[in-house]
């Protein structure tokens, strides 16, 4: 097999031109045979394969820095790159990352993870490269959906400005474009991108500028046409308009062209965007026919295409999903926002039932979040729906659009706390952080499914900015209440008493603390639990009551222990001069998380119930 002897991008470049498809074929069928074993992203990792190849055949990394937008179609880059031998471990406890990460690799140029910071990191590296004198390219790869986030437009906007040598390929599989216009337009980019027409252009230049009188006249008529040219077969108007040399589109599953292209324009100066048209899913049947049901997969059959991981417990994304319907059915005034990723987060549904009520953003969860401001300015009941690592690139919006302002805007975080096998850039671990010390946000978690339905109705219903977090996967299994009710805000419930400890936990931690008090009660140590459900108000008459009663607390969180709800209520029973009771606080560490199960990792971090009782029985020593 040819993959079998690419162990660096130096290896690559030994095999001959006519022998890269075979490689394609061969990296496609081992993506599928790996990914289907242990999940990760596929689709759009196969469209990516033939792309990866010709930029490692005619780049030279990691002397010439590759970067990948998010990351979740770099798998082929990282076979290329020496990791094929621990390509099975990708996403897996303790194995190699499924995103790009500079600890990793030397070929991985930047760590990244979330959407729409390869053109600045590409162009900060152009700009290092000019200060140090080098000749190095920067490569940013960035998709059509990654595209659409506003951080990718500054930065395209700056780098026109200051001319580096930045290179931007454009990986689209989203835009329509004909056969015919396609295979035209690759032409003319092969032949524009060319030595003999680069080499003609600038001795035209020369030539006509030196013409007395009409030369200057003459020129800028050329370049008008030659612009007007380009336009009109391709869409690369706005690029150029931002400063970039427009090339493309490209059939980028077309290897030959592509390879043809890139030793073009390794000597061209200035910032360029080659835009590249590739197939998500591609030779992949399943997956090029429902390509959004092959973004991030779990383990699967590669013949009939099915998830081979099956549960009867609902997840809470789908039973959030399923309750937004039932709310939106009996309020007209109830919207839903997301930020590309309406199947993630449940509200496929929604927007089939209510398309005139769903708004996908795109990638730009900022403005998602000054968008449902204005939606609740005038009246309505937004509902964001967003994975709470995103919230945090909207923290201003939060801040100034929603709370300061104290509009009624539900913002619904899936994923709080440990996701798994994404790693650290997914953790959902700070939300509780940075949002509590706002003022007049309310955040709540629920213990269960059952309860995440009546605080979704809360919080619409509120009239007041809201933060509710829930985690990645399915709930208990536990009896769904037929009919929704809103919580008293700032309450929480006892779920069991105790005389010696006083554990208060919140969301995804209540049901491993009642496991725990009833492991304790086998050591003697009889331990009461508290449901917070609110971080912000706390209860704090259930609190206090507690603490004084027991005088040793336990706060078990899956949330950053610095500023989080442990720390919530530490500063409680502090302003409140309770000085002599004993508080342990349990939660993530100052550390970012690897990837792995969730339950591994919440073992790891001692939240299950298992180190609940451990560190209980040590603190009651």
């Amino acid at each position: 097999m040819l993959l079998e002897t690419i162990n660096s991008p130096s290896d690559l470049k030994k095999l001959k031109l006519e022998q890269l498809t075979d490689l394609a074929t061969e990296v496609r069928k081992y993506l599928l045979d790996t990914v289907s074993a242990t999940g990760g992203h596929l689709g759009s990792n196969l469209g990516t394969v033939e792309l990866s190849i010709a930029m490692h055949y005619c780049f030279n990394s990691p002397e010439d820095k590759i970067i990948w937008d998010v990351g979740h179609q770099a798998y082929t880059h990282k076979i290329l790159t020496g990791r094929l031998d621990r390509f099975h471990t990708q996403r897996q406890y303790k194995g190699i990352s499924g995103f790009p990460k500079m600890s990793e690799s030397e070929h991985d140029a930047f760590g990244v993870g979330h959407s729409s910071t390869s053109i600045s990191a590409g162009l900060g590296m152009a700009a290092a490269a000019s200060l140090d004198g080098k000749r190095n390219h920067s490569i940013a790869v960035i998709g059509d959906g990654s595209l659409t986030g506003g951080m990718a437009f500054e930065a395209l906007n700056q780098a026109g400005h200051l001319k580096k040598n930045l290179i931007v390929i454009l990986n689209d599989n989203e835009m329509s474009i004909s056969k015919n216009v396609g295979a035209f337009s690759a032409f003319i980019s092969r032949k524009m991108t060319g030595r003999y027409y680069r080499d003609l252009k600038k001795e035209m230049q020369v030539l006509l500028k030196n013409i007395p009188a009409f030369g200057t006249d003459i020129l800028q008529f050329a370049r008008r046409a030659e612009n007007s040219l380009k336009g009109f077969l391709t869409p690369g108007s706005l690029f150029e308009a931002l400063g970039f040399d427009y090339i493309g589109p490209l059939d980028g599953h077309n290897l030959i062209q592509l390879v043809d292209v890139f030793n073009n324009i390794n000597e061209l100066d200035g910032p360029l965007l080659v835009h590249v048209m590739t197939t998500k899913g591609k030779g992949y049947k399943p997956a090029e026919e429902t390509p959004a049901q092959y973004h991030g997969v779990g383990v699967f059959d590669v013949e009939t295409g099915k998830g081979t991981a099956k549960s009867e417990v609902k997840s809470y994304t789908d039973l959030f999903g399923e309750t937004m319907l039932k709310l939106a059915e009996e309020d007209s005034k109830i919207v839903a926002i997301t930020a590309a990723m309406p199947d993630g987060t449940g509200l496929n549904l929604f927007s089939q039932r209510f398309p005139d009520r769903f708004f996908d953003v795109g990638i730009a969860e900022q403005h998602a979040m000054a968008f449902a401001a204005g939606l609740a300015a005038d009246g309505f009941r937004p509902v964001a729906a967003i994975y709470s690592t995103f919230v945090q690139r909207a923290y201003d919006q939060v801040f100034h659009d929603i709370c300061l302002q104290n509009l009624p805007v539900t913002i619904a975080m899936d994923r709080a706390g440990l996701v798994g096998d994404d790693g650290p850039t997914h953790h959902g671990a700070f939300d509780l952080s940075y949002l509590r010390h706002l003022p007049g946000i309310t955040v709540m978690a629920p213990k269960d499914e059952n309860e995440l339905r009546h605080m979704l109705k809360t919080a619409v219903y509120s009239g007041l900015p809201m933060a509710l977090r829930y985690p990645r996967g399915t709930g208990y299994g536990v009896k769904l209440d037929c009919d929704l009710k809103i919580l008293e805000i700032g309450k929480g419930e006892t779920l069991s008493d105790g005389d010696d400890l006083s554990i208060i936990a919140i969301g995804a931690t209540v049901y491993p603390a009642l496991q725990a008090a009833e492991a304790l009660k086998l050591n003697g140590i009889s331990a009461g639990v508290i449901n917070a459900r609110f971080v912000k108000p706390l209860d704090a008459e259930l609190i206090l009551g507690a603490a004084l009663k027991t005088g040793k607390v336990i706060t078990v969180e899956e949330n950053a222990l610095q500023g989080g709800f442990g720390s919530a209520i530490l500063e409680l029973i502090y302003d409140n001069n309770l000085q002599d009771v004993k508080i342990k606080r349990l939660g993530i560490p100052d550390h970012y998380i690897e990837q792995g199960s969730q339950a591994q990792l919440r073992k790891d971090v001692g939240i299950d119930a298992e180190e609940i009782v451990a560190a209980a029985i040590k603190f009651m020593k």
